[in-house]
Order: structure tokens, then C-alpha cells, then sequence
């Protein structure tokens, strides 16, 4: 088979599998009758400051089980209204700084959530993972690439406590069928700003 058809064939597999996750992120329906639940109040909760505890995988897809290990602050604000909302991300930890933002972006139409990122280190954004919230968890999916080859992104945001959120974000170079976990964040509300 041509590298090209080949090329093609094994991007429509991962484009299938990736729309297969992203829809059943979506949020469920309460009811036929009644439509789709609005989850454009999704991130609320996290409106203010966390101090944020985070372990990464320094190189991910690798192998390698070598953790990092930060810590810092995520301050979360309402932006347009409070229809979206911006996340700014300081930490730091033995191997460095992590300094960054997170742009969500909430669609009415799909009632489904965009997260997009920056780092601060090269200010250009990561591919977007979309999904939204269902029995207070998130999940969102997205396609990038690590190191030129096309991976899945899976995004996971579950209730630890009532002030503390857990956030996971894990890769896949096979279609979905396995997942790495990469980055493990912990936050927990800083006292006096609910």
C-alpha cells in the first residue's frame, strides 16, 4: 500500500475513534422532551484561587517512568460574562517552571466545552480537547502530535473533596486503545476564597 493511502487510512481510523470519544463526552440528556442539559456553568466551582500540586511525566510515550514534581497556584476568573473562563497557572519544582494559560470556551450549540492551552514558553496554543461534564465529571478528548506522530488527547477532571479537584491528562498513540497518564494535578481551594 502507497505510504500516502496508507497515511490517510490510519488518519480516518484516529478521526473516527476521536469523534467516538468526543461524543460520548458529551453531556447526557435529561430527557428526550426536554433537551440537552446547559453546561455552560460546568466550571463555577473553580471560579478563584488554588494551590495546585502536580506530577508530570517528563517524557511521555517514552517508556520512561521518570515524574516531575510542582507546586503553585491556578487563579480561575469569569471572562465574557461568565460565559467562559480563563485559568492562569504558575508552579514551579526541581525540574523548572510551568507557567501558562487555559482559555474554556463554552459551545451553546453542541453544549460542549473547549479547553484550549498555553504555555508561557512558547505562547502558542495547544489543540483544543472538547467534552463537557456528566455526574460531576469531565471528560475531554483531542487529537495533537508528540515528537511528529498524531496522538489522542484524553483530559479528566473528578471531585476530590468539596475544595479539592483532581485533573489527569493521559495520551494514546494507538487510536484510544491505551492511554498514558502524563500529568496529575491536584488543587486545592485556598482559604477565603470561595
Amino acid at each position: 500500500m502507497p505510504n500516502t493511502l496508507r497515511n490517510r487510512s490510519g488518519n480516518a481510523v484516529l478521526w473516527v475513534a476521536l469523534l467516538t470519544m468526543v461524543a460520548l463526552a458529551m453531556p447526557s440528556q435529561a430527557s428526550p422532551s426536554v433537551g440537552p442539559v446547559d453546561g455552560q456553568h460546568d466550571f463555577d466551582w473553580e471560579i478563584g484561587t488554588w494551590k495546585t500540586e502536580l506530577r508530570r511525566l517528563a517524557k511521555p510515550l517514552s517508556g520512561s517512568n521518570e515524574w516531575v514534581e510542582y507546586t503553585g497556584t491556578s487563579v480561575i476568573r469569569k471572562v465574557l460574562d461568565g460565559r467562559e473562563n480563563l485559568v492562569e497557572l504558575r508552579m514551579k519544582g526541581p525540574a523548572g517552571q510551568i507557567e501558562g494559560v487555559s482559555l474554556r470556551l463554552y459551545n451553546p450549540q453542541t453544549n460542549q466545552w473547549s479547553l484550549n492551552f498555553a504555555s508561557a514558553r512558547n505562547g502558542v496554543m495547544t489543540q483544543p480537547v472538547y467534552g463537557g461534564f456528566r455526574n460531576g465529571r469531565g471528560e475531554f478528548f483531542g487529537q495533537d502530535s508528540l515528537d511528529g506522530r498524531a496522538i489522542f488527547v484524553r483530559f479528566v477532571i473528578s471531585k476530590v473533596t468539596d475544595a479539592s479537584w483532581r485533573f489527569e491528562q493521559a495520551y494514546s498513540d494507538d487510536g484510544g486503545r491505551t492511554w498514558e497518564t502524563n500529568w496529575i494535578a491536584v488543587d486545592t481551594r485556598v482559604k477565603g476564597d470561595e
